[in-house]
């Protein structure tokens, strides 16, 4: 899936309970006041303890003046589309175009049914959803003739259009299964699935069945903006947004740079969770995909990533150079034949390109404790204790020698690491795959100039023994090494991680 190069956006989700209206309405306001684009409100007609969607969305708008609002998404059996049509354009002129309008095919019949709306199967009320659309739609085309729609579910005949929103109004569906998914590529502004019903592994998938009806209906699929509700907690766990916020911003900017996401909303009512979101993961996403689109125009990264079709988000490079000095050049890097868009994994498959993100991240946090010991080095605070600390084997006193001795083992770590690719792991892929030959080859001519690098560090820490003002030349060399290793580790991850997982190399 392309980074199809959308506009980021940013909001909440907000649950409606009528006995904490107050608190609705402040969390709306919070969600402007933390920088956000956009309040979005759930819609449950038939539930009791819940404000009715569209007046709450018409007061956030008018207690707010930059936010846009939505209903995430409007219950279409219970709000009959002309009407929804004309609610959504007059709120959208009264706030000053900033109205957008996630659409639901319904679901909770029974309840659906007691509040009076008709009981559909699922077939159709995917064919109600169609014919709403074309109905919200003339109805918006205050220019158009007279609005005519026969539908199985949906009679308009004869209304005259109007009043026109004052900016197109997206329509964002939230939809899971096959036929939805068609739906919306063929006749949506986007797609709105949510992260407890749509895992990040699921998306790849229901991202393609998009695109694919999107081209079949003569539409180009980054037409349609792919949306995503997302829930989580920070924390140190490793599963999806259960880490910390570095963690969450990694994660959502390679759904952005990956498969073409670009719009999150958050799922909470927790003031504070929201501020964090705010606060510490939406600019760093913001600076991840700046970066990553930066280098995919350079042409030194696709916007597409093979990796997404394994369900597995390798690391991305942040674009970020520590030294001026370039060992490589980027741009030249090849690039592995794309997969089967057909192609499932299983989980154990899924495993060994997992495996080697789980590998590359040991390699990247101990090359921050690297850097961290020689900016203690640098500030005199470092002393033999404290190394002791990080290194359990040292016993030399001196810092300079606790820093060369710990980075002396780290480089080995990483040589090592690469020696284990270059007489097992790529000659394998090679074998099993030839087109992954330019790849392969790649990878290892960056092992040996890493080598090269690792070398000059080394040389830097024995100088540093005898002259202790000689610190500045650890830390470009250091600076160097990060750029190259990180770097290399995010190329090699993705392109490596859905061979390995369709291949069985590891």
């Amino acid at each position: 899936m392309a980074d199809y190069g959308h506009d980021l956006l940013f909001g909440t989700f907000i649950t409606p309970v009528a006995e904490q209206a107050d608190r609705a309405l402040a969390l709306a306001q919070l969600t402007e006041e933390a920088g956000l684009d956009l309040v979005t409100v759930q819609d449950h007609p038939y539930q009791a303890r819940f404000l009715d969607t569209w007046t709450l969305l018409s007061v956030i708008a008018a207690r707010t003046t930059r936010v846009r609002v939505a209903p995430n998404v409007a219950n279409l059996p219970l709000r009959q589309p002309a009407m929804l049509a004309r609610s959504a354009a007059s709120l959208d002129l009264l706030s000053g175009g900033r109205v957008e309008l996630g659409l639901g095919a319904g679901a909770f019949w029974d309840a659906i049914a007691a509040m009076g709306g008709g009981r559909l199967t699922p077939a159709e009320s995917v064919e109600a959803l169609e014919e709403g659309i074309e109905i919200i739609r003339s109805v918006w085309d205050a220019d158009g003739g007279t609005v005519k729609v026969d539908g199985r579910h949906h009679r308009v005949w004869g209304v005259h259009p109007g009043p026109a929103p004052a900016h197109p109004i997206g329509i964002w569906l939230g939809a899971y299964k096959k036929r939805m998914l068609g739906v919306t590529g063929r006749l949506a502004d986007g797609w709105l699935p949510s992260s407890p019903y749509a895992s990040p592994e699921q998306l790849p998938a229901m991202n393609a069945a998009i695109d694919a009806a999107a081209r079949q209906a003569g539409r180009d699929p980054g037409a349609v903006r792919r949306l995503y509700n997302i829930s989580g907690t920070f924390g140190s766990g490793d599963g999806f947004l259960t880490g910390t916020p570095a963690d969450w911003a990694e994660q959502l900017a390679g759904l952005t740079l990956e498969q073409g996401f670009s719009g999150y909303l958050l799922a909470s009512d927790d003031p504070d969770m929201i501020r964090r979101f705010a606060a510490e993961v939406v600019p760093a996403v913001r600076d991840l995909v700046a970066a990553g689109r930066s280098a995919a125009a350079a042409g030194s990264v696709p916007a597409a990533s093979a990796a997404a079709a394994a369900g597995i988000t390798p690391t991305p490079d942040d674009g970020v150079r520590l030294s001026a000095e370039r060992v490589w050049d980027e741009s030249t890097r090849p690039t592995a034949p794309p997969p089967d868009p057909t192609l499932t994994y299983s989980p154990a498959q899924r495993a060994a390109g997992q495996h080697l993100i789980d590998v590359h991240d040991h390699l990247r946090e101990e090359l921050r404790t690297v850097r961290d010991l020689i900016d203690q080095v640098a500030a005199g605070t470092m002393t033999a204790g404290g190394a002791r600390a990080h290194i359990n084997t040292m016993t030399m006193r001196q810092n300079n020698w606790t820093l060369g001795a710990y980075c002396e083992s780290y480089c080995r770590v990483v040589t090592t690491h690469h020696t284990i690719e270059d007489i097992g792991m790529l000659p394998q892929l090679r074998r099993a795959d030839p087109g992954l030959a330019p790849v392969v080859d790649r990878l290892s001519e960056e092992h040996h100039v890493i080598h090269d690098v690792l070398e000059r560090v080394d040389r830097a820490l024995v100088a540093l023994v005898s002259e202790p003002d000689r610190i500045g030349d650890v830390k470009a060399a250091v600076d160097l090494l990060t750029d190259t290793l990180l770097s290399h580790l995010s190329y090699e991850e993705r392109e490596l991680v859905e061979p390995l997982a369709r291949l069985g190399v590891g």
